[in-house]
C-alpha cells in the first residue's frame, strides 16, 4: 500500500470561497466557523441579515474575509444576484452550501397554501436557484463543491410534515441528480442527510426533546469539511450524520 498524505483542517481550504445560506444560526454558523478555521473566505447569506452582525468578527478572527449577504434563497433574482456579487467581492466561488431551512408542522387540512410555498420554496427551490447560478461559474473554472443539508426527513416520514417531507425528498433527489450531471465538469455534490441537531430550528419547536440525545451541529460541520477536503479524485455523493444516542431513525 503507498502512502498518501491527506490534508489538516487547519489552512487547507485557504484561498477558497465558500458560500452558505442560513448562516445566522444552527449548522450553518457551525459550518462557517469550521471553513474559516480551515482557512476558506466566506460570504454568510441569511433572510435576517441583521442575525450575522456578531458572526462576521469571529470568523475574520481566523484571518480570512468574511462578508454578509441578505438573501431570500426562493428568490430566483436574489439568488442570481448573490452569486454575482460574491464573485465580484471575493473573485471566485469553490464552495456552496445550501443549508437555509424552514418548516411548518401541521395537518396537511390545515397547511395552507403559501406556508406549502414558503417551504417548497426555501428547501428545495432555493438550492436549485443557486446551484445552478454557482454551477455556471464552477464549469469554467473546472472545479467546485456544492453541499446540500438535507435530513433524515429525506428518508422516513412522519405525520403533520407534508410540506418539509416533499422539500426535503426532493433535496436529495437533487442532489444525487447534480452529482451525475456536474461530476464530469470536476464539480462535487454532497447530499448531507443530517439526523437531529441542538439547534434553535429543532429545539424552538420541539420543546419536549431531550437535547442531550441530539448532536451538536458543530460535530455534523466536522464532518461535511471532512468531505471537502477528500482528495479531487473522489467524492462523498451522501453523507449521514446521526446522533450517537438519538435511536429515532437507525
Amino acid at each position: 500500500m503507498t502512502e498518501q498524505s491527506f490534508p489538516t483542517s487547519s489552512g487547507a481550504l485557504r484561498g477558497k470561497t465558500a458560500f452558505i445560506t442560513g448562516a445566522a444560526s444552527g449548522l450553518g454558523a457551525a459550518l462557517a466557523d469550521a471553513l474559516a478555521a480551515a482557512g476558506a473566505d466566506i460570504i454568510a447569506a441569511d433572510i435576517r441579515p441583521a442575525a450575522l452582525h456578531d458572526l462576521l468578527p469571529r470568523l475574520r478572527a481566523h484571518g480570512v474575509r468574511a462578508d454578509a449577504a441578505g438573501l431570500d434563497v426562493s428568490d430566483p433574482a436574489q439568488a442570481f444576484d448573490a452569486i454575482e456579487r460574491t464573485l465580484d467581492r471575493m473573485g471566485s466561488l469553490d464552495i456552496l452550501v445550501n443549508n437555509a431551512g424552514t418548516d411548518v408542522t401541521l395537518p396537511i387540512d390545515e397547511l395552507s397554501e403559501e406556508d406549502w410555498l414558503r417551504v417548497i420554496g426555501t428547501n428545495l427551490n432555493g438550492p436549485f436557484l443557486l446551484s445552478k447560478y454557482a454551477a455556471l461559474h464552477m464549469r469554467r473554472q473546472g472545479s467546485g463543491d456544492i453541499v446540500n443539508i438535507a435530513s433524515t426527513a429525506a428518508k422516513r416520514a412522519w405525520p403533520n410534515a407534508s410540506a418539509y417531507h416533499a422539500s426535503k425528498w426532493g433535496l436529495l433527489g437533487l442532489s444525487h441528480a447534480l452529482h451525475a450531471e456536474l461530476r464530469p465538469h470536476g464539480i462535487r455534490v454532497t447530499a448531507v442527510v443530517a439526523g437531529g441537531m441542538r439547534t434553535p430550528f429543532l429545539l424552538d419547536r420541539f420543546p419536549e426533546l431531550d437535547p442531550n440525545v441530539l448532536q451538536d451541529p458543530a460535530d455534523v460541520a466536522q464532518a461535511i469539511l471532512g468531505a471537502l477536503l477528500l482528495p479531487r479524485a473522489s467524492v462523498v455523493a451522501e453523507l449521514t450524520v446521526l446522533p450517537v444516542r438519538e435511536t429515532s431513525w437507525p
